[in-house]
C-alpha cells in the first residue's frame, strides 16, 4: 500500500523538525512500513565555511537520504535536497560549498542526529550484538558494528581529580603481565588505568593530579612507596576486601602452625552409641567413601536443616533448584548413607579391558592420558571419561581406612568464611578441630568472627579494643 499526500507544512515541520528552523518540508509518503519526508532548505543563502563570505548563487543540487527515529513503529527516512552554493571570493579553495544542516545531521552522514544520540545511548548500555538486537526490536535498524563506531567516536570524559583515590593491580596476562587501575572510591568510577604496577607511573601520575586526600590501596609495597614520592600528604588506607585478604593469609599461616593438631582424628566420629550402632546404622557395616559418599551427606544434612526450619518439601525444590523426587528421598531417608543405591552396575565396553588396566596401575602407571592411548592404540572403542571414572574407583581408599584429615587450606575456609555459609559437615568438622584438639585455633577463630563483625558492621570504634585482646 502507498499512500501520498499532500504536506501540511506548518503541521510536519513542528512534528518533524521540532527546533530545527532550516528545513521544510515539501512531501509525505508513507509505503511498505516506511515513511518518507521530501525536505529542503529554505535559507536563501549561506556563508562559505572558509571565507566566511554571504552567497546565494547556486551551483546544483543533490539528495541526501536520512535515516531517522521510527514514527508510530514505521521506519521515516527524510529526503532531502541540499543546494551547492557557489564562493563569491575568487582565491577560495573551495569554489563550490553545500548548504549546512547542522542541527538536523552532520556531513556525511546517513543518520539524524537524534538518532545517532538514541543509537549512543543503546551501545553505551549495551555494547554490539545486545545493542543491535534491542535496536533492531525497537526499529533503529543499526548492526553491532554501527554501534561500537557510535561508541567509539564519542569524546573520553574529562573527570577532576579524586578526593579519595584507588590504587589496584589486575592481571592483562595472569603471572606475567599486570596494569594498575585507578578509581575514584566516592562515585565509583575508573579515573586512569597505567600500563605497570611500579611506584615510578603511580608518583608521576599523583604529582600531575594534585589534590589526593586518602589514597584506598592494596599492600603491595611498590604502591606505598608510589604514593609516598607522588602525594606525601595524602593518608594511605586499606579496603576492607585487602584487610579480609590479609587476614585469611595470616589465619592460614596459623593454621599451617598447628598442622599436627589436623593428623589427629576427631574422637566424636567414633563414639558407640549405647545399642552398638555408629550413627543408627549396624557397626559391621562399611561407611561409604568417597567425594559421591560426601555430596550425599552433604545434601541429606541440608534438607534436613531445612525442614527442621519448618520449610515444606516444594518450597526446599524451589530453593535449592532440585527436582521434588530428589528432595523427597532425602527427606525419608533417616540416615544420609541409606540415600546411597547399591545398584547392579550396567555392562560396559570398558568391562573386558578393566584386567589390564588394573594390572597396568599395579604395575605404577598412573597417567589416565597414556592408559587411555594404549588403549586407543589397540582400536578399543572407549573414550577418556570411560577410563578416568575407572582409573578413580580404583583409587579410592579401602571401606575400612580413616578419613583423610581435613587440608590446611579446607580448615582456613572454616574459619574465615561466613558460618552461614558453611554446611553441617563444615560445621560439625571445625567443631570437632576446635575445642578438643586445637585450643589455639579455636582463640583464633574466636578473633576472625569478632574480625568479621568489625569490618562488615563497620564498627571502627571497637577496633582498638579488638586489637588489645587479639
Amino acid at each position: 500500500m502507498v499512500l501520498g499526500m499532500q504536506a501540511d507544512a506548518p503541521f510536519w515541520d513542528s512534528l518533524v523538525f521540532a527546533g530545527i528552523d532550516d528545513v521544510e518540508v515539501e512531501a509525505v509518503t508513507a509505503a511498505f512500513s516506511t515513511v518518507e519526508v521530501v525536505a529542503r532548505g529554505r535559507a536563501a543563502g549561506a556563508a562559505c565555511p572558509d571565507y566566511g563570505r554571504f552567497s546565494d548563487r547556486v551551483h546544483d543540487r543533490y539528495q541526501r537520504r536520512l535515516k531517522d527515529l521510527p514514527l508510530a513503529e514505521q521506519g521515516f527516512v527524510i529526503r532531502l535536497t541540499v543546494r551547492r552554493f557557489i564562493c563569491g571570493s575568487a582565491d577560495c579553495p573551495r569554489r563550490t560549498f553545500a548548504e549546512p544542516f547542522s542541527r538536523l545531521a552532520t556531513s556525511y552522514a546517513r543518520f539524524t542526529t537524534r538518532l545517532n544520540h538514541a543509537l549512543e545511548r543503546v551501545g553505551l548500555a549495551l555494547a554490539g550484538r545486545a545493542g543491535a538486537w534491542l535496536a533492531a526490536q525497537l526499529g533503529f535498524g543499526a548492526g553491532r558494528m554501527t554501534l561500537l563506531r557510535r561508541v567509539m567516536a564519542l569524546p573520553d570524559p574529562q573527570f577532576s581529580t579524586p578526593r579519595v583515590l584507588g590504587v589496584h593491580d589486575f592481571a592483562i596476562r595472569r603471572g606475567q603481565t599486570y596494569s594498575t587501575v585507578l578509581t575514584s572510591i566516592e562515585d565509583h568510577r575508573v579515573v586512569d588505568v597505567l600500563s605497570t604496577r611500579e611506584a615510578g607511573p603511580l608518583a608521576a601520575w599523583l604529582v600531575r593530579h594534585p589534590g589526593v586526600e586518602i589514597i584506598c590501596r592494596d599492600r603491595a609495597g611498590a604502591y606505598a612507596e608510589g604514593a609516598r614520592r607522588g602525594a606525601p600528604d595524602a593518608l594511605q588506607v586499606a579496603d576492607r576486601f585487602h584487610l579480609w585478604q590479609g587476614l585469611g593469609r595470616a589465619v592460614e599461616t596459623c593454621v599451617a602452625a598447628h598442622r599436627d593438631c589436623l593428623r589427629n582424628p576427631s574422637p566424636s566420629g567414633m563414639m558407640l552409641e549405647p545399642t552398638g550402632l555408629v550413627s543408627g546404622r549396624p557397626q559391621d557395616e562399611p561407611e561409604p567413601v568417597g567425594r559421591r559418599a560426601e555430596r550425599k551427606k552433604a545434601a541429606h544434612a541440608l534438607v534436613h536443616e531445612m525442614l527442621a526450619q519448618g520449610r515444606s518439601r516444594r518450597a526446599i525444590a524451589r530453593h535449592l533448584g532440585w527436582g521434588l523426587n530428589t528432595v523427597l528421598r532425602y527427606a525419608n531417608a533417616a540416615h544420609w548413607q541409606d540415600t546411597i543405591r547399591e545398584n547392579r552396575p550396567r555392562p560396559s565396553r570398558l568391562d573386558p579391558y578393566k584386567p589390564y588396566l588394573e594390572r597396568r596401575l599395579a604395575e605404577g602407571c598412573t597417567h589416565v592420558t597414556r592408559l587411555h592411548s594404549e588403549l586407543i592404540a589397540e582400536q578399543v572403542p572407549v573414550t577418556y571419561q570411560m577410563v578416568r571414572s575407572y582409573i578413580a574407583t580404583l583409587r579410592e581408599a579401602p571401606a575400612g581406612a580413616p578419613p583423610r584429615p581435613p587440608t590446611v587450606r579446607r580448615v582456613t575456609g572454616w574459619i574465615t568464611r561466613h558460618p552461614a555459609t558453611l554446611t553441617e559437615e563444615d560445621r560439625t568438622g571445625l567443631k570437632d578441630l576446635l575445642a578438643p584438639l586445637c585450643p589455639e585455633l579455636e582463640t583464633a577463630a574466636g578473633h576472625v568472627r569478632d574480625f568479621g563483625e568489625i569490618l562488615t558492621d563497620r564498627l571502627g570504634s571497637t577496633l582498638p579494643t579488638w586489637s588489645r585482646r587479639s
